[in-house]
C-alpha cells in the first residue's frame, strides 16, 4: 500500500464554524491552545487518537490536501493512502480536541470552498474551465491554510505571554507533537513526500476568495460532517 505524507509547508504556489463548549465561550483557535493546557495537568481530558477519512470526487485530491493542511495547522499529521475506490483517503492523527477542530473547520470550509466556486466568474478565453477552477480551488485552500496556521500560532503566542501554573505552553506542545509523530511513525514506519501542481489561471482570484472565507476566528459550532472508514 503506498502511504504519503503530506508536505504542509505552505510557503508553496504550486501545489477542513465554532465549536460549543460551554458557557464560558472561548476563540476558537485559543481553544485549543487551552485544551492542550488542561490536557497537560489531567491527561484524560484529551487522548492522542486517530481517524481514517474517505474523501469523495469531485476534487477528492484539492480537497485532500485542504484537510491535511487544516489538520497540520492544528497540530495533527496526516498520511495519504492508497485506495481501490474513487477519491482520496487519509489517516489523520492527533489529539481528540484537534482532531474535533480540524474536522469542523473542513467542514465548514468545503461549504464556503464549493459557493465560492459556483459563484466565480470564469474570465472569457479560458481555453480548460476544469484547469481554471482547480488551480481556483487550490488558491483558496493555499490561503485558508495559510491564515488558520497564523491564528493557531498567535494563539500560542498569546498564551505563552500569560502567567498560567505548570508547564509553559511551548513546552505543552512540543510534547503534544512528539507523541503525534511516534504514532504515526509506528502505524507508518516508511513514507514520501507530495505536493499538488496546478496549471490553470485561477489561482490568485480562490487565493482573493480564501482571504475572505471564515476561519473560525470567532466561535467554533458544533459540527461533524467527515464521512470515515
Amino acid at each position: 500500500m503506498a502511504r504519503v505524507q503530506f508536505d504542509t509547508e505552505f510557503d508553496w504556489i504550486d501545489l477542513e464554524v465554532a465549536y460549543a463548549f460551554g458557557p464560558a465561550q472561548r476563540p476558537a483557535h485559543r481553544y485549543g491552545i487551552d485544551r492542550a493546557r488542561l490536557a497537560a495537568a489531567r491527561p484524560d481530558t484529551d487522548r492522542p487518537g486517530s481517524r481514517i477519512i474517505d474523501i469523495d470526487n469531485p476534487w477528492a485530491q484539492v480537497r485532500a490536501h485542504l484537510l491535511a493542511g487544516l489538520a497540520g495547522a492544528m497540530r495533527c499529521q496526516c498520511v495519504l493512502l492508497s485506495t481501490t475506490r474513487p477519491g482520496a483517503r487519509i489517516h489523520v492523527f492527533g489529539y481528540t480536541s484537534d482532531l474535533e477542530r480540524a474536522d469542523i473547520l473542513y467542514t465548514s470550509l468545503l461549504l464556503q470552498m464549493a459557493r465560492g466556486l459556483a459563484a466565480a466568474a470564469i474570465p472569457a478565453g479560458v481555453r480548460s474551465v476544469r484547469a481554471w477552477r482547480r488551480s481556483w480551488l487550490l488558491g483558496f485552500v493555499t490561503a485558508v491554510i495559510a491564515r488558520v496556521k497564523a491564528a493557531e500560532d498567535r494563539a500560542a503566542s498569546s498564551a505563552e505571554g500569560e502567567t498560567l501554573q505548570g508547564p509553559s505552553t511551548a513546552l505543552v506542545l512540543a510534547d503534544r507533537a512528539v507523541v503525534i509523530r511516534r504514532q504515526l511513525e509506528e502505524a507508518y514506519p516508511v513514507t514520501r513526500r507530495t505536493r499538488i501542481t496546478y496549471s490553470g489561471r485561477g489561482y490568485s482570484a480562490g487565493y482573493a476568495q480564501g482571504q475572505r472565507a471564515d476561519i473560525g476566528n470567532a466561535r467554533l459550532k458544533s459540527a461533524r460532517a467527515l464521512s470515515r472508514a
